[in-house]
């Protein structure tokens, strides 16, 4: 994970996120895109594309306050959590992280790498107990009902050494420069098709509305000559059917700006944007909705 300092200052009070038509993003079939919008060090351009019969991209832009105390840091959150083999971690993370993140640097009064480490590893608890209590048969819970007289079909071969995973992420912490114009995060269904000089090259010589979308289409595209298809009969093909030709892509790009880093720019609006536009409960299973009236113009 990428830890970026720029500046932190009081936060503004009544922080409202922007409204209007195109205040939560759009949606095209099974591309939603929020083509800008402003963050408080910056502007930022955001896209999805669905592949998955569920989408397992789930993706988050949020700024203004980074604590629940006031005054307290400003800054810009960006995290995308790709899933694998189902949505439900990569939901819940996107449900809880950025609060935990907000608690532990409440309590700091600052974010750091500490910080970061400790809103992970609240989260992964967090997760593993709502896993923990879902599991109703005991001998996958207590090592010693794995024997006689249970069924040998139900014994675990090998028991499980934890942790399997580490949860610790690896921090990179960047003092951002005058000469650092963008970031861009995305899901490995971007960099499975384009390459990072690629995609860089595309940011640096596009305007920076609709830069994501403009990514994401760059991708589809790719992905449909490899198949040796055209790319318009690709976007017709519906989701999960769509997953053997690319995975969900997820694009976010930042630009910084350095005239927005000044103690006048923290009356900018907050923001707090799910990619997706609406976020789906983290105790449902509802796929992401597609409107059957949309067209397909991406």
């Amino acid at each position: 994970m990428d830890y970026l300092k720029s500046c932190w200052g009081p936060a503004s009070p009544a922080g409202r996120p922007r409204k209007g038509s195109d205040a939560t993003g759009r949606q095209d079939g099974l591309l939603w895109y929020k083509d800008g919008g402003q963050v408080v060090d910056g502007e930022f351009s955001m896209a999805v594309v669905q592949a998955n019969n569920l989408l397992e991209d789930h993706s988050q832009v949020e700024s203004g306050p980074l604590s629940t105390s006031e005054p307290g840091l400003q800054g810009t959150f960006v995290g995308v959590y790709d899933g694998h083999g189902g949505p439900e971690t990569a939901r819940y993370i996107n449900d809880h992280l950025f609060n935990h993140l907000r608690r532990f640097a409440s309590e700091h009064k600052c974010m750091s790498a500490d910080v970061i480490r400790k809103a992970f590893r609240a989260t992964e608890e967090g997760f593993i107990s709502v896993i923990t209590r879902s599991i109703g048969d005991v001998y996958l819970k207590k090592p010693e009902f794995n024997r006689e007289p249970l069924h040998s079909k139900f014994r675990l071969q090998e028991t499980f050494r934890r942790p399997l995973l580490s949860s610790d992420p690896a921090i990179t912490v960047h003092q951002i420069q005058p000469t650092d114009k963008f970031i861009i995060f995305a899901s490995d269904g971007l960099w499975e098709h384009l390459s990072n000089q690629e995609v860089v090259d595309m940011v640096q010589s596009s305007p920076r509305n609709g830069i994501a979308r403009k990514l994401v289409k760059s991708a589809v595209q790719e992905a449909a000559k490899k198949r040796e298809m055209r790319y318009s009969d690709l976007k017709k093909v519906d989701r999960g059917v769509r997953r053997h030709f690319h995975d969900d892509i997820t694009v976010i790009v930042v630009f910084f700006d350095s005239n927005a880093m000044t103690t006048a720019a923290w009356s900018r609006p907050s923001v707090s944007l799910r990619g997706g536009g609406f976020p789906i409960h983290s105790n449902t299973l509802a796929p992401f909705s597609v409107p059957t009236e949309l067209n397909n113009s991406y």
